[in-house]
């Protein structure tokens, strides 16, 4: 498959088949699109796992916020495991949702730590959503962490669909 990919690659920059250059683009955009919901499966795996990690190992109670965002994350694992398995085109309609109202959460929640949002009602029990247990660098926190989870599933997601959409428009057109 590489020698093929070369050989037209080499063949469209000499100008001998300006078609190489077109399957060449095709297979390159095809091939970083396949890996996109990989990325997903993995960025929620990590997220999941060290979500468990602060609070089941080190002993971190989450918040009520905290609360809504593994509950947004979690079912990521399962939705992209079978997704990839399935190969379902769908996948980023069932993931965006989730993602992206889980970065909503994850912004409003860092927004709180930083003192730009007054502490809401919503974390008037138990744990306070303000509490910073980690601090890395001066500006990383937990919500913090949660939030680029969140952004880099997105953004996956969202190419993802960007890719099929433009595969489907190419297709018909």
């Amino acid at each position: 498959m590489l020698d093929g990919y070369c050989a037209s690659l080499c063949a469209g920059v000499a100008g001998r088949d300006s078609a190489a250059l077109d399957e060449v683009e095709v297979s390159k955009r095809g091939t970083w699109q396949e890996y996109l919901p990989y990325l997903a499966f993995g960025t929620a795996l990590v997220a999941t796992l060290g979500s468990l990690y602060y609070s089941e190992i080190v002993g971190f109670i989450p918040c009520t916020l905290c609360w809504y965002q593994r509950i947004l994350m979690y079912p990521l694992i399962l939705i992209t495991l079978v997704g990839i398995l399935t190969r379902d085109e769908r996948l980023p309609h069932y993931v965006l949702p989730l993602s992206a109202i889980g970065l909503g959460f994850s912004i409003y929640h860092y927004l709180i730590q930083l003192g730009v949002i007054e502490h809401t009602g919503v974390c008037a029990v138990g744990v306070p959503c303000n509490a910073r247990y980690v601090n890395y660098f001066g500006f990383v926190t937990i919500p913090f962490m949660a939030g680029t989870a969140f952004a880099i599933i997105t953004v996956s997601m969202a190419l993802a669909w960007r890719a099929s959409t433009q595969d489907l428009e190419a297709g018909l057109a």
